[in-house]
């Protein structure tokens, strides 16, 4: 099945793979309800992202739009999606998107509208996942911080479960976190230019030792060696020209 999230409807739909590679009609269509705080973002709902965990076991839909993450289990023979745990982020975080630790014990959801990454305890047996504090993705003072309202878009987590990273559009950086307590806790490391302007997405390697971010903006895609032992990006060669680039997708 194809699982997708779709931000407008605030809904989740699924469809049949064929043997083929064809699709087939929607199985289903699930609708979220609700709003935020946010009257401009958070009118109703609005399903950002829908992703399987580990064991494929459970579908997780994050809804930016009512500060909600959904947990449904996927009927195999019928496509059909049963709703089976619902997870509460501070109103008004505006969740995004959600990476996975490796271990599957936890994951991390990167919130659009305050700016904050958090940790989540999850249980993968019964399919929970329980949200922690948040940490701000950009610095709130001094002169680094953002002068204009910032957006945080991607989280990826490193192959090894050390590492997670967070794309900020706005001002324009990739923040780097230290995944510490076999991944139950975060601790901030750095925040490094990403080298263009409105980084929407960001990606690793297979191999974990590049980093790509898709700077939407400026029309350009710019790689970044990663450190192995402390995780810190340092800038791998010139960016690559690309109109408008809004996911990159290394293989």
């Amino acid at each position: 099945f194809l699982l997708t999230a779709n931000y407008t409807g605030g809904s989740v739909s699924v469809h049949p793979v064929g043997r083929d590679g064809a699709l087939g009609e929607a199985t289903d269509v699930v609708r979220h309800t609700g709003s935020g705080p946010d009257p401009e973002r958070q009118e109703g709902p609005h399903a950002h992202m829908v992703v399987t965990d580990p064991g494929g076991r459970y579908v997780v839909a994050v809804d930016l739009g009512t500060d909600t993450l959904h947990t449904y289990r996927l009927d195999p023979r019928t496509g059909t999606l049963r709703e089976h745990a619902r997870a509460a982020t501070r109103p008004g975080a505006g969740p995004r998107h959600l990476a996975f630790h490796p271990s599957g014990r936890h994951a991390y959801v990167v919130n659009e509208l305050d700016s904050t990454l958090v940790a989540c305890g999850y249980d993968a047996r019964e399919g929970i996942l329980t949200p922690g504090t948040p940490h701000p993705t950009v610095p709130r003072t001094g002169r680094a911080a953002p002068t204009e309202r910032n957006y945080p878009a991607g989280v990826v987590v490193s192959p090894d479960g050390r590492f997670v990273y967070v794309s900020n559009r706005g001002h324009d950086s990739i923040a780097l976190f230290a995944a510490e307590c076999g991944g139950a806790a975060l601790r901030p490391v750095s925040v490094t230019p990403s080298g263009g302007s409105y980084p929407r997405h960001i990606a690793l390697d297979p191999s974990g030792g590049l980093l790509f971010a898709a700077n939407q903006k400026s029309g350009t895609v710019t790689a970044f060696r990663v450190n192995r032992r402390t995780g810190r990006l340092t800038p791998a060669g010139a960016a690559l020209a690309a109109p408008v680039p809004v996911c990159v997708l290394p293989v």
